[in-house]
């Protein structure tokens, strides 16, 4: 009988690729460094090769331990699958589920929906990882990441995607600032201001772009933030005007300042919230499951939000707030985020 390796050895492998260190691969790995070196050592003998040069400075991997890696990745992800997937016909939406999510998303919308689903689904371990879209695409295609929650359009390759909601971008600016004048805004309108966005490698940038058609992005590169609640202070301090998601001010990141929101008149000012996995993913059915409850619960916020939202607008007691940027169910006029679609087999 062939000798195989084991996928204790191939998870060994992985991480001393990963951390590029002896020491931080077995603290990863959760085992001493001496117990990851013998098993690096008893995967070489079991495929007779040499596959980590040791040197006094670095760990350097060879040709073939390269490609060993990106092998045992596969390996490790399809048996990982495989157990999972038998774990969600007995039970759907329970044991471990690894999630990524973007920064624009994550801190607005999980909050309020995932407590509901740990009650519906008190088995299952969702592991949440915070990061921009690139990298976290990129953790999912290497099978560090089941799924990944963020805004499209994005090319993410060959993935599956499902839509939760659209979520429309507003206006914010001083309570002070000529256009806060109007009830609307339209994109030309911005052309000639001071927009202040986040800068390169969020997708909030190019979604905010396009959702403007802004013609002189020149008038956006002084000043750029690395989180909303920072944009939303400079545009606070006078600095210039910003867009924000709608789900981010139905939150409250406007919370404590002094400015109000508009409506964007625009062909298409919003981006589209979705879900995206593997293509070809064993689980197909429990992610789709989980994009479901996501969005009818990220539905039920939305319309708590608005009645709120109406509620404060009626007593004369909004400060900080979306004044005219969220569609409770009965005002039609106004921008919401909301009404999921689904595209299953669709590319971004």
């Amino acid at each position: 009988m062939t000798n195989l390796p084991t996928l204790r050895h191939l998870r060994h492998l992985v991480a001393l690729l990963d951390h590029s260190h002896f020491g931080r691969a077995a603290e990863a790995c959760r085992v001493t460094q001496s117990a990851l070196s013998a098993s690096i050592k008893e995967l070489e003998a079991v495929l007779e090769t040499t596959l980590v040069d040791r040197t006094k400075r670095c760990v350097v991997l060879t040709p073939i331990g390269v490609e060993t890696v990106e092998r045992a990745r596969k390996i490790i992800k399809d048996v990982e699958e495989l157990v999972a997937l038998t774990a969600s016909v007995r039970e759907p939406l329970s044991g471990t589920l690894r999630m990524g999510v973007i920064p624009t998303i994550g801190p607005y919308l999980l909050p309020g929906i995932l407590p509901g689903l740990r009650q519906a689904y008190s088995r299952l371990k969702l592991y949440l990882v915070e990061d921009l879209t690139e990298r976290l695409v990129e953790s999912l295609h290497r099978g560090q990441l089941d799924v990944v929650l963020l805004a499209l359009p994005h090319d993410c390759g060959a993935v599956e995607t499902m839509i939760l909601f659209r979520d429309p971008f507003v206006v914010a600016l001083p309570r002070t600032h000529p256009l806060a004048k109007e009830t609307t805004i339209e994109c030309e309108r911005l052309w000639c201001e001071d927009l202040l966005l986040l800068r390169d490698g969020h997708c909030l940038r190019d979604h905010a772009l396009s959702a403007c058609r802004h013609a002189d992005r020149r008038r956006t590169e002084g000043f750029e933030a690395t989180s909303l609640p920072t944009l939303v202070q400079m545009v606070d301090n006078g600095l210039g005007t910003t867009l924000l998601p709608t789900l981010a001010v139905d939150a409250g990141v406007l919370l404590g300042t002094n400015l109000v929101t508009r409506p964007l008149l625009a062909h298409d000012p919003t981006r589209e919230i979705g879900l995206v996995w593997r293509q070809g993913t064993g689980r197909r059915d429990e992610f789709r499951l989980l994009a479901n409850e996501l969005s009818e619960r990220a539905k039920a916020i939305g319309r708590c939000a608005g009645n709120e939202i109406n509620r404060h607008v009626k007593a004369g007691t909004m400060h900080g707030r979306c004044t005219a940027g969220f569609q409770s169910p009965c005002d039609d006029k106004r921008p919401r985020w909301g009404s999921p679609g689904s595209n299953p087999a669709r590319r971004d």
